[in-house]
């Protein structure tokens, strides 16, 4: 039988000969809940032919060059907790996991930088961290998500309020190519200026210019202390709060807008929400949290301090009724829009947030159609939302990026650079790139 005609299972059975049996599994041996979070990722009503995970950095090129050779559809990521943001992948022949490449490679305490495998776990980086009273000044979407796919999604969270966005943390990156060539870009020292940047290229590429395979990133020592004020009531007295917490001296390492609903479902009072972090020395935070609470006092709004477990507690309690306990109707996106117009944003959305320093945020949404109102809202205010989450039926009838800028064309020139024959993601980027 020709090589055309023989099945793909059985094509990519290869596959086992460079990872071992134990690091392959064909679709039928793919537990029901993981075949289920991967066919929400793909438009294709055929499954992948398997999964396969490598384990040793020598491993993964190879794979990758046999799916290459083969002209395979390779769909790349780490714990699967983000399989499913982006587009609809255009067909998926093997989905390859770096789940296995989960070793620390060096941590540099004294030049705060730290190098590991791309499929470490956030939680398990930060606990080794921990050990020197330092850590990582991300908050992704789960403790979860591997190092690669943080990276990936540019899964930044609140914390860039403080420490800026993923790319302001990456200082280095491997990653290997669609021919399954290795490359390196960066590197181990916070001070890096040669060559181009590839690490702001590859974050929030999603798997489509090549496959992670270790990263470099910038650590902070762990503050003495953290308190949160939240402040909530009218609108337009949140507003003011937030104008004068930017014109002022303080320095909080998180601060969000948040929804009515939201702030009635967390048990926080009424009206709309804004919910500020300060974490330093003691005597810093108690005086920062002091003075934000007075600003809030002498606008008329509701006031409260968390500390301690409490406050570990309510930053978990948000960020669970963002991104969890939805059904399968459950539509999560993300938005952009000018920071002076978050207020009134959030006003016309039911539950969402918004970062008070950089206008990104998310809004979660149970109808399709007030989806699409909010879009055109945002793009009112020059902004933009893109969905991460929803039925596949959804991101079949929504273009999913909402991208209206004019650089598609220059997109697609870079992916073609690096992945010529289109075989990893297609179709999960903007414009179907």
């Amino acid at each position: 039988m020709p090589s055309e005609q023989v099945p793909l299972r059985n094509r990519t059975s290869s596959l086992a000969s460079i990872v071992g049996e134990n690091a392959f599994y064909p679709w039928e041996k793919i537990a029901p809940p993981q075949q289920e979070s991967i066919l929400q990722a793909i438009a294709s009503q055929t499954p992948p032919s398997c999964i396969v995970y490598p384990e040793t950095t020598e491993q993964l090129p190879q794979v990758i060059r046999e799916a290459n050779s083969n002209k395979w559809r390779v769909l790349p990521c780490g714990s699967g907790s983000k399989l499913s943001w982006g587009g609809l992948v255009k067909g998926v022949d093997v989905i390859v996991s770096t789940q296995r490449l989960n070793q620390l490679i060096d941590h540099a305490v004294g030049d705060l930088t730290v190098t590991a495998e791309a499929g470490m776990k956030f939680s398990e980086l930060q606990g080794i961290l921990a050990k020197a009273n330092q850590f990582l000044a991300i908050d992704p979407v789960t403790p979860s998500a591997t190092l690669g796919g943080i990276v990936a999604t540019a899964d930044t969270g609140s914390l860039r309020q403080r420490y800026g966005s993923v790319r302001d943390q990456l200082l280095g990156i491997t990653f290997v190519r669609a021919d399954g060539q290795v490359a390196k870009a960066g590197g181990r020292v916070v001070k890096n200026v040669a060559g181009y940047d590839l690490m702001k290229l590859f974050t929030g590429s999603y798997g489509t210019l090549g496959v992670i395979s270790q990263v470099t990133f910038r650590v902070y020592p762990i503050p003495e202390i953290s308190a949160t004020v939240v402040l909530t009531g009218k609108a337009e007295d949140v507003r003011q709060a937030v104008a004068i917490l930017r014109n002022s001296a303080l320095t909080p390492t998180q601060a969000d807008l948040i929804s009515n609903q939201l702030v009635s479902e967390l048990g926080l009072g009424m009206g709309m929400g804004l919910i500020v972090r300060f974490q330093s020395i003691a005597e810093s935070v108690k005086e920062q949290s002091n003075r934000l609470a007075e600003v809030g006092q002498n606008l008329g709004l509701q006031k409260a301090i968390y500390a301690g477990a409490d406050e570990a507690d309510l930053w978990e309690r948000l960020r669970e009724s963002i991104y969890f306990a939805g059904d399968e109707s459950t539509i999560i996106c993300k938005i952009g829009v000018l920071p002076t117009a978050a207020v009134e944003v959030l006003t016309r959305a039911q539950k969402g947030l918004i970062h008070m320093g950089s206008g990104l945020g998310m809004l979660r949404f149970e109808v399709e159609k007030e989806l699409v109102e909010m879009r055109s809202l945002c793009e009112n205010h020059r902004g933009f939302l893109s969905v991460l989450t929803a039925p596949v039926g959804v991101k079949q009838r929504l273009d999913v990026w909402g991208y209206t800028g004019n650089a598609g064309e220059m997109m697609r020139r870079i992916k073609l650079q690096f992945d010529e024959k289109g075989i990893l993601s297609p179709g999960r980027f903007v414009d179907g790139i």
